[in-house]
């Protein structure tokens, strides 16, 4: 029963060892192992606080590439619409060129066609002359192929002829 029971000499020197831990341990170690706590406390607080501004400022950078993705395609329909705009001018300002010129071109070829078709009349006029005088000739060749018949034309001519 010894074991169980200690005595009150072993009691009190145990005590007394305990003390004597105790401060040993409270000047050497508990002051650097809770300044080490409160260190690595004040780190991690630190830390958790860069976290969170990090946190803030990956949002604002959301917000501003968001924004910035916005303006972009802002630009983009912009860009889209003036180029739209220029391809219609461009078509038209085509057509409109290409409609003068075949109206140029079709008044170019009716005054072609009028001024060959007054060529081809005088032409036809002339050759519709040169029959006729010809075929007269021939008439006026059959009729005055006699002497008596060139006089009766004659006299005719002479008598409806009207001297002043």
């Amino acid at each position: 029963m010894e074991l169980v029971t200690p005595e009150l000499g072993l009691s009190i020197w145990t005590a007394v060892a305990f003390i004597i831990l105790l401060v040993i341990l409270r000047v050497f170690a508990w002051k650097p192992i809770l300044e080490a706590v409160n260190a690595r406390e004040e780190s991690i607080s630190s830390a958790l606080a860069a976290a969170e501004e990090a946190k803030k400022e990956m949002a604002s950078l959301k917000a501003s590439n968001e924004e910035l993705l916005r303006e972009a395609n802002e630009e983009r329909q912009k860009i889209i619409t003036q180029a739209k705009a220029l391809q219609d001018k461009m078509i038209t300002e085509a057509k409109d060129k290409a409609k003068s010129e075949a109206e140029k071109i079709v008044a170019d070829a009716k005054e072609s066609i009028t001024m060959e078709k007054a060529a081809a009349m005088t032409e036809l006029k002339n050759h519709i002359a040169s029959l006729s005088i010809e075929i007269a000739e021939k008439i006026v060749r059959e009729q005055l192929s006699s002497s008596d018949k060139q006089k009766a034309l004659a006299e005719n001519l002479a008598s409806e002829v009207t001297l002043n």
